[in-house]
């Protein structure tokens, strides 16, 4: 680990103004940096540690949404009264992340802010990672890339987003809060996140010094009918091949809306609003719903070692709204 300056800042403003120093990096809970710099592959020159400002709370917003502060830990957000009845989807979504113990320390600002898991990115001894070294090349797509993405990759890099707490926060329609140099503004989920295009450096939308400060939900149509499903290679404590946040809400029968992200196939919880929309005005039917995997993968390009990922979501995104919909 490379040596570092540690400062702990008393509030939002005295955080960004920190970060201006060169080399500066947020810390909170830790649970992913702290891996990134025992490995090497991350090597700030200053941390600003922001776990103790007032930003922990969970609180009801006069709309009826909800509004989750940066700090508040998985756990606490996932077996929250608000969270567990009004969105179930991010519950369960939280709930099948890492383990107890990390969801116990991380924070849901840092769980928005994980890197990818792709081994060519976390093992400095491979030379070709245009994530951590730009330029280098793309060692997974000539290489073994079972994990890695099908779905708005480039030439530049196939690794996959990580979190699942995100996907389920993208199909929630979530908004992401920061504060920074530049004052305040609000990123809708489906854009906070980037492709990796040329490049993949970058992974999310803030401006350098920003701090996410809270997440938004708007209000709940969801709270009856959702299901977020994570296959993955043994039961607990794995990221995902594929994972589907499904939420529907059903009236008579009949989809009055539709909520649809997911996990594990490209760079980004990836949503295609189409996909939601094709079942919107009709009964929850075996056949709408493998049109809406057919439309929400569209585009797919799987490479040598994860081909089963094009059929395995598929099935997923089916499964994950009949269990949503009670017709499993």
């Amino acid at each position: 680990m490379n040596p570092f300056d540690y400062r702990r800042a008393s509030s939002v403003d005295e955080a960004v103004a920190l970060a201006k120093t060169s080399g500066a990096t947020f810390i909170a809970g830790g649970t992913n940096l702290l891996d990134l710099m025992k490995g090497g592959v991350t090597t700030p020159d200053v941390l600003i540690d922001v776990s103790r400002l007032a930003l922990g709370d969970i609180v009801e917003l006069p709309d009826g949404g909800v509004r989750i502060g940066a700090m508040a830990r998985n756990t606490d957000t996932a077996n929250h009264p608000l969270i567990r009845q009004r969105y179930p989807l991010l519950s369960q979504a939280l709930l099948a992340g890492a383990s107890p113990q990390l969801r116990n320390q991380a924070t849901i600002g840092g769980n928005l802010l994980q890197r990818t898991r792709c081994h060519y990115f976390y093992d400095t001894a491979f030379d070709h990672c245009n994530k951590r070294m730009p330029g280098s090349g793309c060692a997974a797509i000539d290489g073994y890339n079972r994990q890695h993405a099908i779905l708005g990759a480039s030439s530049s890099c196939i690794a996959t987003h990580p979190s699942d707490m995100s996907v389920a926060l993208a199909a929630l329609r979530a908004t992401v809060r920061v504060q920074g140099p530049g004052g305040a503004r609000v990123i809708a989920m489906q854009d906070f996140h980037r492709l990796s295009g040329a490049n993949p450096e970058r992974d999310t939308t803030l401006n350098p010094g920003e701090l996410i400060t809270a997440v938004d939900l708007p209000p709940s149509v969801f709270s009856n009918h959702a299901h977020y499903l994570k296959v993955r290679d043994r039961a607990s404590y794995a990221f995902a091949l594929v994972s589907v946040a499904a939420a529907l809400d059903l009236r008579d029968g009949v989809v009055q809306d539709a909520a649809l992200a997911l996990g594990g196939v490209a760079h980004k919880p990836w949503r295609v609003p189409q996909a939601e929309a094709m079942l919107i005005g009709r009964p929850l039917e075996r056949s709408a719903l493998q049109a809406a995997a057919d439309t929400v993968l569209q585009g797919a390009h799987p490479y040598e070692h994860n081909r089963f990922k094009l059929v395995l979501a598929r099935h997923a995104v089916v499964r994950a709204f009949s269990v949503a919909g009670g017709i499993a």
